[in-house]
């Protein structure tokens, strides 16, 4: 046999293999996903709070309790992560806030959220809707280079 013919023979059982690994440590992690989010949702309440600043942040910097940065995997320490200070009747207090809402969360307006633990999940606004931000359109690649009349 041709020697191209059996490396190439290799390395396609290996592909095999590690795709077959990422679909067994994938389904792994969706069902530990969806505990997760059930026991979350278990413990939610509704607060109503006042947003007082929102930020993305360094754990060790947004000043949460030493329990919370202990129990953060080391690899997740050093990420940016969305913070937001709010005032939940006469305590000021930090919560993280779900990645997929951070937009939504309007400042300096009462809002009323579902909180689990110190993790925002939910955001809705108490007097109206809230507003959704703007996305901004794309340009293409071509319309970069031209020049506006």
């Amino acid at each position: 046999m041709n020697v191209g013919l059996i490396i190439l023979i290799v390395v396609l059982v290996i592909l095999i293999g590690l795709l077959v690994g990422l679909y067994f440590f994938g389904k792994q992690a969706e069902k530990k996903q969806a505990a997760q989010k059930e026991q979350m949702d278990a413990v939610a309440q509704t607060v109503n709070m006042l947003i007082i600043d929102k930020k993305k942040m360094k754990l060790k910097e947004a000043g949460f309790p030493a329990v919370v940065i202990e129990n953060t995997p080391k690899y997740l320490r050093r990420t940016k992560v969305p913070v937001v200070k709010a005032k939940v009747g006469p305590k000021i207090m930090t919560l993280m806030c779900d990645a997929k809402i951070f937009e939504l969360v309007p400042i300096k307006k009462e809002v009323k959220a579902t909180v689990s633990g110190i993790y925002i999940t939910d955001v809705k606004g108490v007097r109206g809707p809230l507003e959704t931000p703007q996305k901004k359109k794309k340009k293409g690649f071509l319309a970069r280079f031209k020049k506006e009349k």
